[in-house]
């Protein structure tokens, strides 16, 4: 703590977006309207898969448990860049802004596990299916969600580590409507090159390896669909195809924000809504649109809520 006391610079200052007012009000609605849907839609799944006995398997809990932590990362970013659109003087506190930085990679650190289980989860169901309930077990299931948090925790507090202990004695102004660490690092009185150096090393490190983690078991799915349909590639596209496109809308903006994450250009902050804006608002649209199963249990509920409003 005698880092935060001895600090010069007792908050930062989020440039965000600069533009007319009829334009802040405009982008004010289309992200309250998007964080409506990231917390309806992704609330939605979580209480399907709980209260359908027939969602009730390891694709699905581990589904529900990324929706729930698409609110999280949502919430620690989202409500405050809505606020701030309408302000003149958008400021958060040094304290606030270490707090969002860890919670930020906390939930991305979980994130990619949880991408990276649900993966290998799909790997299991069809490449072997006689075996699929006896490996995902609900045991190893709760291990991928513990397995997790303990590695965003550690990712986080690594990064923080490094942070909290530079000197901030001068400029404040962070181009982006959050506090990361990359755009932290940046403002600090000190030579910067060691502590970019270990933080690019450890977000990207991470990003791609858990990209590369990934592509192993879909590859490998693709090839075992391909071989049983008699060389129709498009049957296993089909297959995978919702969760293809989430991997590729979760990493793409971490690819660009964190391999490379000490931007020369403002234009890497718009990113930033792709990955906790858009993304997490698509994800239950992107599973109930291209998912049978979530399909059925939706007309299950709707026929079972008319049923009981008629009695």
């Amino acid at each position: 703590m005698d880092q935060l006391n001895d600090s010069m610079v007792s908050e930062f200052v989020l440039l965000g977006l600069s533009g007319s007012w009829e334009t802040k009000v405009f982008l004010m609605l289309t992200f309250s309207t998007l964080y409506l849907g990231i917390i309806v839609g992704n609330l939605f799944i979580v209480i399907l898969v709980i209260a359908d006995s027939h969602l009730q398997s390891p694709m699905y809990f581990l589904l529900a448990n990324l929706s729930l932590n698409d609110v999280w990362v949502s919430s620690t970013t989202v409500p405050k860049m809505i606020s701030d659109l309408l302000k003149e003087h958008r400021v958060s506190s040094f304290c606030s802004c270490m707090t969002q930085m860890c919670f930020i990679h906390i939930m991305g650190g979980v994130e990619m596990v949880l991408l990276i289980a649900m993966a290998f989860d799909r790997y299991t169901a069809i490449c072997k299916p006689l075996r699929y309930l006896s490996i995902m077990s609900p045991k190893l299931c709760i291990s991928f969600v513990i397995t997790g948090w303990v590695t965003g925790v550690v990712h986080a507090l690594f990064q923080f580590s490094f942070v909290i202990n530079l000197p901030f004695c001068g400029p404040n102004k962070i181009d982006s409507f959050y506090c990361d660490f990359p755009r932290i690092i940046q403002l600090a009185c000190t030579d910067r090159d060691k502590f970019e150096f270990v933080v690019a090393a450890n977000s990207g490190f991470m990003s791609m390896g858990a990209f590369f983690l990934l592509l192993l078991p879909y590859v490998f799915i693709l090839i075992t669909v391909w071989k049983r349909s008699s060389g129709d590639l498009s049957k296993a596209l089909v297959t995978l195809s919702a969760h293809i496109t989430v991997v590729v809308l979760s990493f793409t903006p971490c690819m660009f924000l964190y391999v490379w994450p000490f931007p020369t250009s403002s234009i890497d902050k718009y990113w930033f809504i792709v990955d906790f804006a858009i993304t997490p608002a698509l994800n239950p649209v992107i599973y109930t649109l291209w998912n049978k199963d979530i399909l059925v249990s939706i007309q299950r509920l709707y026929k079972r809520v008319g049923y009981d409003k008629f009695c």
